[in-house]
């Protein structure tokens, strides 16, 4: 008799039975059923993996997921045996086995229930294609709310949804489409009043489903259409430090070069070569920043990858050189497929070695995409990835500084993607496009990145990617894909950024103004105002489908004058985005947060979406709606200041704020210390002489800030030559201190002085002692409500009074 895919889903569920015997081994414990085992390992004291063989034979242990460099902490603990469970205590949480079923508990050092499970670890035998259908589903808290799951379209707390990953090009995606094109398996609950923050990442490649109580309200499920079921489970209870310790585990972003934190024009295409020189020296007459030009699928040859159009771009180097005098660094678009070409020697080397997908039954994989009938690298293929690597010498010797890798869902004409027979090597764990489809753009970004690394070394290299998995994050930044303009697709890419830096992709942008379509005036200052707040600012639009431009000119001299503001005030903002930076890379802090993990006590940020810090120190609140003026703000728990005027607020509230089209609410947090470069078209562009701290009154004590700097585009700082400053203040009544430590570094500023601005100080000044010396305060020290002085850049102490 035929199966068909609707019998397959409703073939028999199996349950685990009662344990008959266990064993531990160093870190790890096993649990044994009559047919099943359970692996439990302690990675750390707050990161439990859970991994099931259903029928006693477990697969081969491979991640594309796990950082290589994340240790495994020995954690020395034993195992205790109750009637009905086995504990396993940690100094943070504690694990309850049930007897019964190898249902889980975890529990915290209170014996309160963190996540614990409903029917817990069960599986179907796929029959139609093979393998396990694996199920896991946990009991849903009363007052629970979940966050994560990389770029879903949808509102942050994602109770009640359901979502598939299974890498998806979708063009003009709208709110809640699913899937799209990143499969990030990781969420986070967050449940007793803000007391238990978790996170569970299921590390399993094929399509994955997870259900957050859209069927039944009060269970959640995940569960995968073949390998294992193996997870994840961290314990905060902070949000913030779950995000970290998933970072930690999966990997960081390694630090960018600092002109990639700057402004990138791009555009569906800039060309020919003289298009691109005009489009750039319009920046430079103009004095609006910008340090990225990018170059689309029209610089090639007939869209063959690693070539250049003898037409359009006669002489790439020259163009390249010259542009780099002028500041721009160049970007160039890599698509995975190789077009079939007797005469193209990329494709021939392909064919020669036998580097390409694919299908059962031996042929290759054959689909078109933009240069017509291509062929695939199995980038899964460590050959395969090496030779790739290989090929960005000439680009690179030509002077291009990144590369953005897209169609890499795989997105395939016609059909969508790849047929599931299609072969991978997955690293010699030979598999079908089913397994291998949801990490083939991260393998692609991976191989990108090495071989952008390997030649334009010292320097640092730039990626960015459409598509990947968990992981993604060490070798590349990521945008949004295909959006629209329009004041739907704002709202997403606000809340797809926020998603994103949580599920440890903190180098996260969108197209800025959409990529289909126009939009006026304002929805394209309002969306410049946004991005100007997140790690990855680049505008882009198809400009071939409407011939429409896009640039921060196109609009008329009133939105050019605030878009240039805001550009302004990004390239100042530069030294705490690359602390942000930093921060993430060193820790897995992520640079930009929802207000759910700013104050996850507070009931009232749970499903707050359009607030989000930036750093460790500002809360940003865009503009998302046409013809608004004034907006409500929600700040979390402190006392913050309005950027634009310094007038004080007390947390814990909503308020009503002015908007205006030139600008948007910016809050900073009493207390911080904001770092400002002078102002400036590109990074590099001038020497920094002086560095601006701007310090808010506070009276607390001892509020800390961060300062890291090195030389921005090289591995120096990995042998001493960076600084870590930490900056504090605290104040009353009648003073303000503000101090600073050196903690560690060795690199060689080129500024001497910082100029120290007080803002907010509530009391009249007469002095300030610098390091014991008193210098009197004259009226060239006051200007519009703030304090202004010159310091020695190696002060340790000042005294406001």
């Amino acid at each position: 008799m035929q199966i068909t895919e609707s019998q397959s889903k409703y073939s028999i569920k199996y349950y685990p039975g009662k344990i008959e015997s266990y064993k531990k081994e160093g870190n790890f414990f096993y649990f044994y059923t009559a047919d099943t085992i359970l692996e439990i390992k302690l990675s750390t004291d707050s990161i439990f993996r859970f991994r099931y063989a259903a029928d006693g034979f477990f697969q081969k242990d491979f991640s594309y997921a796990i950082n290589k460099s994340f240790k495994v902490q020995l954690v020395n603990v034993d195992i205790k045996e109750t009637k009905e469970f086995f504990e396993i205590e940690t100094t943070k949480v504690i694990c309850k086995v049930n007897k019964k079923n190898l249902g889980i508990t975890m529990l915290d050092k209170n014996r309160e229930v963190i996540v614990e499970d409903e029917l817990g670890f069960h599986w179907q035998h796929y029959l139609l294609k093979g393998g396990k259908i694996n199920y896991c589903s946990k009991k849903i808290q009363p007052d629970e709310s979940f966050y994560g799951m990389g770029d879903k379209p949808t509102e942050l707390n994602i109770r009640g949804k359901y979502f598939e990953n299974y890498g998806s090009d979708v063009y003009g995606f709208e709110k809640d489409a699913d899937p799209l094109y990143k499969n990030i398996p990781y969420y986070m609950g967050l449940h007793s009043g803000g007391k238990h923050g978790y996170g569970i990442f299921f590390d399993n490649t094929f399509r994955t489903i997870f259900d957050f109580g859209k069927e039944q309200h009060d269970v959640c499920s995940f569960w995968s259409r073949g390998g294992e079921m193996n997870y994840y489970f961290i314990y905060g209870p902070q949000l913030l430090n779950v995000v970290e310790q998933y970072a930690q585990l999966t990997g960081t972003h390694e630090l960018p070069p600092m002109w990639a934190l700057g402004y990138h024009q791009c555009k569906w295409s800039y060309y020919p070569e003289s298009k691109v020189r005009e489009i750039t020296e319009e920046f430079r007459k103009r004095k609006i920043p910008c340090d990225v030009i990018y170059l689309d699928i029209d610089y090639m040859e007939g869209f063959r990858c690693f070539t250049w159009s003898k037409e359009y771009f006669p002489e790439p180097k020259k163009l390249l050189s010259d542009l780099s005098e002028k500041g721009f660094k160049t970007v160039v678009i890599i698509d995975p497929g190789i077009k079939i070409d007797k005469d193209y020697e990329v494709w021939k080397q392909g064919i020669l070695n036998d580097y390409y997908c694919k299908r059962a039954d031996g042929t290759l994989m054959e689909g078109d995409v933009w240069p017509g009938k291509c062929h695939f690298p199995d980038f899964t293929h460590p050959e395969v990835r090496e030779w790739w690597s290989t090929l960005f010498k000439e680009l690179i010797d030509t002077g291009v500084k990144g590369v953005w890798n897209d169609m890499n869902e795989p997105a395939v004409f016609e059909i969508g993607t790849f047929p599931e027979d299609v072969r991978h090597d997955y690293d010699g764990n030979p598999c079908s496009h089913r397994k291998g489809h949801n990490v083939y753009g991260m393998q692609m970004a991976r191989a990108t990145y090495h071989g952008l690394r390997k030649f334009m070394m010292p320097n640092r290299p730039f990626v960015i990617t459409r598509s990947g998995y968990s992981g993604l994050q060490r070798y590349s930044s990521v945008w949004t894909g295909d959006n629209t303009a329009s004041w739907s697709h704002l709202w997403i890419a606000n809340v797809q950024c926020q998603r994103l830096a949580v599920s440890g992709v903190s180098f996260a942008g969108s197209d800025v103004g959409g990529f289909i379509g126009e939009p006026d005036g304002e929805l394209f200052t309002r969306w410049m105002q946004l991005a100007t707040f997140h790690t990855f600012f680049r505008t882009h639009s198809a400009g071939n489908e409407t011939k429409f431009n896009q640039e921060p000119w196109s609009f008329g001299t009133k939105y050019e004058f605030i878009v240039k503001k805001f550009l302004h005030l990004r390239y100042q903002l530069l030294p705490y985005i690359y602390t942000a930076f930093w921060q993430h890379t060193t820790y897995g802090t992520p640079v930009i947060r929802p207000i759910a993990f700013m104050d996850q006590s507070d009931p009232e940020t749970r499903d707050r979406m359009d607030e989000f810090g930036f750093g460790d120190h500002m809360l940003i609140c865009p503009v998302l709606t046409a013809n608004t003026n004034e907006r409500t703000v929600y700040l979390p728990k402190g006392s913050w200041y309005h950027l634009w005027n310094d007038h004080e607020y007390k947390g814990g509230k909503e308020y009503k704020v002015t908007c205006p089209i030139d600008r948007i609410p910016v809050f900073v947090r009493a207390g911080s210390v904001i770092p400002y470069y002078p102002k400036m078209q590109y990074v590099g562009e001038i020497e920094v002489t002086e560095l601006t701290l701007n310090v808010y009154y506070t009276k607390e004590s001892n509020v800390l800030s961060i300062l890291y700097e090195d030389a921005g585009d090289n591995y120096g700082y990995r042998a001493g030559l960076f600084n870590q400053h930490r900056f504090y203040v605290s104040g009353n009544a009648k003073n303000l201190i503000f101090s600073q430590i050196l903690e560690e570094g060795n690199y060689p500023t080129t500024y001497k002085n910082y100029k120290v601005v007080f803002h907010g100080v509530p009391f009249d000044c007469q002095e300030l002692v610098i390091d014991g010396k008193i210098q009197k305060l004259t009226e060239r020290n006051f200007a519009v409500g703030t304090i202004k002085f010159k310091a020695e850049k190696n002060f340790q102490r000042i005294i406001l009074r």
